[in-house]
């Protein structure tokens, strides 16, 4: 049986983050393609001040999913994510190791 470590979860923190009253959204990984450094079902949560908690990459690929998450936080509405070493920016957000993935952000509440 596994134990969820509560202080680390990203979906345990989300909620504690909504509870707080934070504006929050969530990321997953929902494709891999290659090789990728987070598996389907990774996810990073963000705050409306932009603090965030847990991985759907590392490197510059979070940055930029963060930023992202920001606008959807404002807006409301979700959006599909994908970064790879097809793009001209793979280099810049860190996937240059051939793989691609799909990240899906959502707003939380």
């Amino acid at each position: 049986m596994d134990i969820v470590d509560e202080t680390r979860d990203p979906l345990m923190i989300a909620e504690r983050w909504m509870g707080e009253g934070r504006e929050v959204a969530i990321a997953t990984v929902v494709e891999t393609w290659g090789s990728a450094p987070r598996p389907t079902g990774s996810h990073l949560v963000i705050d409306g001040d932009g603090n965030f908690h847990g991985s759907v990459s590392g490197g510059c690929v979070e940055g930029a999913v963060v930023s992202e998450a920001a606008e959807i936080i404002r807006e409301g509405e979700p959006r599909m994510l994908e970064f790879g070493v097809a793009d001209e920016t793979a280099w810049q957000v860190g996937l240059s190791c051939g793989g691609r993935i799909r990240v899906y952000v959502e707003r939380l509440g």
